[in-house]
């Protein structure tokens, strides 16, 4: 089986179109939460992944589209999208966004939004954070998104810690070996500097894990963020990757 594996959508379509059109056949996608929030393309997003056989969740901004979240938590210019957002969803969309889970186990693997200790909120951005999360899930490999920064943290039970890995990875890595937690990084804003579109396929026969990237326009996401009036703030952001 081959599943594309992708988290961090956040609306922008162009991004996931690229997605698509780069990967090649697989069987499934798991996306790990946020298919909106910040983008201009909420529902187009959402409608889209349901062309495909797929595991969804929900992420912090899923909810707080839905009101599940208080947008007091969240910075300004998330804010204001994310009211945005409220006032867009079509209601099969928003039907759609309440029935994902936060987190749930997929063919051996542990898959959450977040983290496994707090499925919604908490962000695993160093070996420590990670560290504290292997005890809260059994699987040998969790996945998560959230961060919107492509990593890899194993874990060295001799040595009670984790070693990470960041792309680029020169080739497919071997996973399943040792106890991992991975982050495909971010489909529609990524934040590691790099600004394409980030994803990832996973190889559940050979256990193998392909981080890749792909290219497309911003200027037609930037374009339509502007044109709905979108905080400037958001719409810089995307060519610079961060």
């Amino acid at each position: 089986m081959h599943y594309l594996i992708i988290s961090d959508v956040h609306a922008n379509l162009v991004a996931l179109e690229a997605v698509l059109a780069d990967a090649p056949s697989f069987d499934q996608i798991w996306c790990l939460g946020d298919l909106v929030g910040y983008g201009p393309n909420p529902n187009e997003c959402v409608e889209r992944i349901q062309d495909f056989d797929h595991v969804s969740l929900a992420g912090n901004h899923d909810w707080a589209a839905l009101g599940k979240l208080d947008l007091r938590s969240f910075n300004t210019d998330a804010r204001t999208a994310n009211l945005w957002t409220q006032s867009e969803l079509k209601p099969s969309v928003r039907e759609y966004l309440q029935q994902l889970p936060t987190h749930r186990e997929v063919d051996g693997f542990y898959v959450a939004h977040a983290s496994p200790r707090e499925p919604v909120w908490e962000y695993v951005l160093d070996a420590n954070m990670a560290y504290l999360n292997f005890p809260h899930f059994s699987t040998t490999v969790c996945l998560v998104g959230h961060t919107h920064v492509p990593i890899i943290f194993e874990l060295d039970e001799e040595r009670q810690r984790c070693e990470t890995s960041v792309p680029p990875f020169s080739e497919s890595r071997l996973i399943g070996e040792r106890r991992a937690i991975i982050n495909p990084g971010s489909v529609g804003q990524p934040r590691d500097g790099d600004p394409r579109a980030s994803y990832a396929l996973l190889d559940l026969d050979g256990m193998t894990w392909d981080h890749r990237r792909v290219t497309y326009p911003i200027e037609i996401t930037q374009e339509r963020m502007r044109a709905r009036g979108l905080p400037p703030r958001l719409i810089d952001r995307l060519e610079m990757g961060r």
